[in-house]
């Protein structure tokens, strides 16, 4: 069971004394999904090709990418990135809870346990966004998601495997079955995946690599005699 599932497992979370959520005592395999089927927090049982399952599935190796870019980061001993990340990574499992508590299905008590996600969420990532952008050089061609480092690359195929997460989480929305933050949450993270990503290099003193366009032919240099 992928671990994003496994810690989305409604029986592996009961609620504290606190109202969080924990995560004490889950045992690794249930051999319930062996038919091909998983349970969601509405207590339904859906095929795991389910479109649920694939957002789910999106989201979960979204977050391994980006627990890559952490560790990238701080081998390059940028300390602004990995806390900011990490924090995501948690919001992406709360996001996870939020997808598999459809709206539609879901008991009023379910939906608030785990179908809310903060559109707090969406805001904090914009002023990241903004923070960093204000010590970027403005972008002013098509950079290639290479050349700026580790770390940077990293979060390129971050933002990426985002993209794909956001477009699984689309059809879910339009259907009523996930709030609409969710999408707009994982839009607006991919932004701030682009722009980490140049941070990145820009705090290891890399380069961006231009995207260099094969149709736009460079310009002769005149000669000297030419008139």
């Amino acid at each position: 069971m992928r671990p994003l599932l496994l810690a989305l497992r409604p029986r592996a979370l009961p609620p504290s004394s606190s109202g969080l959520l924990r995560c004490r005592g889950m045992k690794v395999y249930t051999k319930t999904g062996d038919k091909g089927t998983s349970q969601l927090f509405s207590g339904e049982r859906r095929p795991k090709n389910d479109a649920v399952f694939q957002a789910l599935g999106d989201t979960d190796e979204l977050n391994a990418q980006i627990g890559v870019a952490v560790e990238q980061a701080r081998v390059a001993a940028n300390a602004f990135l990995p806390p900011k990340l990490e924090q995501i990574q948690s919001r992406l499992f709360d996001l996870g809870a939020c997808v598999a508590t459809p709206l539609t299905s879901a008991s009023e008590t379910k939906q608030r346990r785990t179908g809310v996600f903060d559109e707090a969420n969406v805001t904090q990532l914009e002023l990241w966004i903004d923070e960093m952008d204000a010590e970027l050089p403005p972008l002013k061609c098509f950079i290639l998601p290479s050349g700026g480092g580790l770390a940077s690359t990293h979060l390129h195929v971050a933002r990426a495997v985002c993209r794909r997460a956001e477009r699984s989480v689309v059809p879910l929305v339009a259907a009523g079955d996930v709030d609409g933050v969710v999408q707009r949450y994982l839009n607006r993270l991919s932004d701030f995946l682009f722009v980490s990503a140049r941070f990145a290099a820009l705090k290891e003193g890399k380069e961006e690599t231009k995207w260099v366009n094969q149709n736009i032919k460079p310009e002769k240099k005149k000669d000297s005699g030419d008139e």
